[in-house]
């Protein structure tokens, strides 16, 4: 008996050194970052599909919300329906923006405009200590609240 405790407390030990937290954050307006973006006053972004894409129709009645712009990984938009809940977007009319868009236009702008305003220069850590989604989860564990 004492051997199977010995055992499971070591199994446990070495678990938990590998489950590290690595502290990785990922921020709007850096590469990589996938989730809900504001489009402002951006030029007009370059779209996967011309029609925004919803998966569960409200009830007849209830008003639909106002599209929602999303930057996502390859693949993501082709099988929405398994993705949105991951975005909190099944039941919004959604429009995927371009990567190549998401890259040259609004990384950029989004850039130049926090320098201007005095936030953040696009690193990880140097922003106002604010998360990235106000804690919708639509960056599936890419913040931790620090950088902007």
């Amino acid at each position: 008996m004492k051997r199977l405790f010995a055992g499971l407390a070591m199994s446990a030990a070495a678990l938990s050194a590998l489950a590290a937290d690595v502290g990785v954050s990922i921020s709007v307006g850096q590469p990589g970052f996938y989730g809900r973006i504001d489009i402002g006053s951006f030029p007009p972004p370059r779209l996967i599909y011309a029609e925004p894409v919803i998966i569960q129709r409200p009830a007849v009645g209830v008003p639909v919300g106002r599209p929602m712009y999303l930057h996502v990984p390859p693949g993501h938009a082709k099988d929405w329906r398994k993705h949105c809940s991951k975005y909190g977007a099944c039941g919004q009319p959604v429009y995927f923006v371009q990567e190549s868009w998401y890259n040259d236009v609004y990384v950029p702008g989004y850039r130049e405009r926090e320098k201007s305003r005095g936030g953040s220069d696009g690193h990880p850590g140097k922003g106002n200590g604010k998360g990235n989604d106000g804690g919708k989860g639509g960056d599936k564990g890419k913040g931790n609240g620090k950088g902007k």
